[in-house]
C-alpha cells in the first residue's frame, strides 16, 4: 500500500494563485497517472488523504454539503472511490462512500 497524506497540499505550495492553476492541474493529472501505473504494474493500493474548501456556489441552503473537495474534476476522476469523514457525535466519525 502507498499512502499519500494530504496529496493537494504538496501541489498548493508550489501553484498559488489562479494564474498558475492550469499548470497545477496539468502537473497533478501527470502525477496521479503516473501514481496509477505504479499501483497497476505492482499491484498495490494507493490511498491518499485531501483537503477541503468552503463551497463559493452558495448551494449549502439546498441541503447540500457547503465543503468540497480542491483538486478539481483532475483529481476526482482519477479516483476510483472517494470516501467522505465528517465528525459524528462524541468521538465517533462518519465515513461515507462519495
Amino acid at each position: 500500500i502507498l499512502i499519500i497524506d494530504s496529496i493537494m497540499a504538496h501541489f498548493r505550495v508550489d501553484f498559488i494563485g489562479r494564474g498558475e492553476l492550469s499548470e497545477r492541474q496539468q502537473r497533478l493529472g501527470q502525477f496521479l497517472a503516473k501514481l496509477n501505473k505504479i499501483a497497476d504494474e505492482f499491484n498495490i493500493a494507493v490511498v491518499y488523504t485531501n483537503q477541503v474548501q468552503a463551497d463559493p456556489s452558495g448551494m449549502s441552503f439546498a441541503g447540500m454539503d457547503p465543503k468540497k473537495a480542491i483538486g478539481g474534476h483532475v483529481l476526482a476522476h482519477a479516483s476510483h472511490v472517494r470516501l467522505s469523514v465528517r465528525k459524528g457525535r462524541g468521538d465517533a466519525r462518519v465515513i461515507k462512500v462519495v
